[in-house]
């Protein structure tokens, strides 16, 4: 069996602050991690998964290379998600969108940026609250992801990709070209975990055959693996 995606995690300088603002802009409760570091809060859904807040003292660099794109039943529920999440400590922030566009651009309070996409989006309808992580990143780096995960993809056109769980829920979209350089180690990194009996060097093996490659440090604290897709973005694969 292959990899199945334990976390979407945030490198944070307040992760119970951020923590909390997510959980109450989502409506996601605290879970039970057990021995895993630092705070998450985890999907009501069947194809849902972590959102997981660990403890860095690195500050924002730029913008990040993942965002979320947050999904709306009507103009009202995108005003009332949008309120809300100013009442959270959230803020408006400036990408360079146009006035006519009409989803609206936020950052957390630690500064990562979402949006809260216009109502009658097909793209991302029936996909839950959260529509989709839209990454910056390859066509190459799409078809990695729909393989290391087994999740098929569910757009490739113009060197663009998406994937989606077998089970359905949110998408994990890549844009294709122009990729903007990497400045840095990513706040948002996907967090594997292996299903019972998988071993671990195995699969490792098996990633790196698709494309991914260990970092130089190798191992990260509580067991994990560190390795990089082939855009050299950082996740971890865990016991």
């Amino acid at each position: 069996m292959t990899s199945q995606l334990f976390a979407i995690s945030f490198n944070a300088t307040r992760p119970s602050d951020l923590a909390r603002f997510w959980s109450g802009l989502l409506g996601w409760e605290p879970a039970d991690d057990g021995p895993h570091d630092g705070v998450a809060i985890v999907s009501p859904d069947k194809a849902g998964f972590r959102i997981r807040f660990l403890p860095s003292e690195e500050p924002k660099n730029g913008r990040n290379r993942a965002h979320f794109d947050l999904t709306s039943a009507s103009p009202e529920d995108q005003r009332r998600t949008v309120a809300r999440a100013l009442e959270l400590g959230g803020e408006h922030f400036d990408v360079g969108q146009l006035p006519e566009e009409e989803h609206v651009v936020l950052a957390d309070p630690d500064g990562n940026e979402f949006c809260v996409i216009e109502a009658g989006n097909k793209f991302l309808a029936d996909t839950g609250v959260i529509g989709a992580l839209a990454c910056d990143g390859t066509q190459e780096v799409g078809y990695f992801w729909s393989e290391a995960l087994q999740w098929p993809l569910v757009w490739d056109q113009d060197q663009e990709t998406a994937i989606q769980s077998p089970d359905g829920g949110t998408k994990i979209t890549w844009g294709g070209p122009p990729v903007a350089p990497k400045t840095g180690a990513n706040r948002l990194f996907f967090e594997l975990t292996l299903p019972a009996g998988t071993e671990r060097e195995a699969e490792v093996d098996r990633l790196v055959s698709l494309g991914a490659t260990r970092t130089s440090t190798g191992e990260g604290p509580g067991d994990r693996v560190l390795m990089l897709d082939p855009d050299g973005n950082e996740f971890s694969v865990q016991r």
